[in-house]
């Protein structure tokens, strides 16, 4: 499911928050980036219809129906299959660009490595 960066900022509070009103989410979204009440109805109804979330009574209660997980995952393979030829190991060398990692991070990375073997 591709979602574009205006659903995004509705998805996110919903997986902050967990169940949301569609009020309490235009108000927070009105508070943290402008949007007044009808662009963020607006973008819920597109959310609903790409069935990213379900709405109910009372006081349209909206509930995610998509992780966040799933979103990233989602938009890294379509980005891997753009502009990397479907090929990991070069967006993951494109990602880090020559940044120095830490320690941690490192060992974080052997680690996932050690468990896809």
């Amino acid at each position: 499911m591709k979602l574009f960066d205006s659903e995004l900022k509705v998805m996110d509070v919903l997986w902050r928050n967990g169940d949301t009103t569609a009020k309490e989410i235009s108000n927070i979204l009105a508070d943290s980036i402008g949007w007044n009440m009808n662009t963020t109805y607006t973008v819920i109804k597109k959310c609903v219809a790409k069935g990213a979330i379900r709405r109910s009574e009372p006081n349209f209660l909206c509930h995610a129906l998509i992780s966040k997980d799933e979103v990233r995952a989602a938009e890294a393979g379509e980005l891997m299959t753009k502009l990397f030829d479907g090929s990991p190991d070069l967006l993951f060398a494109s990602l880090l660009g020559g940044r120095a990692l830490s320690k941690e991070q490192i060992d974080r990375l052997r680690t996932w490595i050690d468990q896809q073997e």
